[in-house]
């Protein structure tokens, strides 16, 4: 009689946590809109104004935005977690010269850590018969996120080619805030 009530307990936990999960699915891009808020606030807060001594140096980027113009929801989803693996992987690394502030910089880091996770169980675990087809799509997103990290070892990572990098992840936030805002 012990493990039949055991095995109920197991399953009513089980059910509750799943059910808990597909909750925080169905409201996934109300989620990502504020997360996508937060991280545009917290990414003003890292830094001041764009220093006038950068202006010179811009540099073009080239968002592909056709990676978040796809027909199917699911896929839109899975290209907005591999871009917050980008923005997390760009962010994570050599920023003494960045001079930000710290906190911000961290709390920018973690949410789009929870982010990622969150898109994880949403999207790709729940259909992991669902590959990215788009090979090609996510080769233009690789690319581009490769031409900044070259862009900031080219530049040593000094403290315009941050200041240039955190205008461009600011804009590239903004066209995903712009895309979940239609779903």
């Amino acid at each position: 009689i012990m493990n039949t009530f055991g095995l109920i307990q197991i399953g009513l936990i089980l059910s509750c946590t799943t059910t808990i999960s597909s909750l925080q699915c169905n409201h996934l891009p109300l989620q990502q809109r504020k997360v996508i808020e937060n991280s545009l606030r917290l990414l003003d807060k890292m830094g001041k104004k764009f220093p006038q001594q950068c202006l010179r140096e811009k540099m073009s980027f080239k968002f592909p935005t056709q990676v978040l113009q796809p027909r199917q929801k699911d896929t839109v989803g899975v290209a907005i977690e591999e871009i917050f693996q980008h923005i997390f992987y760009i962010f994570s690394k050599n920023l003494t010269l960045a001079a930000w502030d710290g906190t911000a910089l961290d709390e920018f880091q973690n949410g789009l850590y929870r982010q990622i996770e969150q898109l994880e169980e949403c999207v790709i675990k729940k259909h992991s018969h669902y590959r990215w087809s788009k090979a090609a799509s996510r080769l233009k997103l690789k690319k581009y996120f490769q031409k900044i990290d070259c862009f900031l070892q080219d530049k040593q990572h000094d403290l315009c080619s941050w200041e240039i990098s955190r205008a461009e992840m600011r804009r590239c936030l903004q066209l995903i805030d712009k895309v979940t805002r239609k779903l």
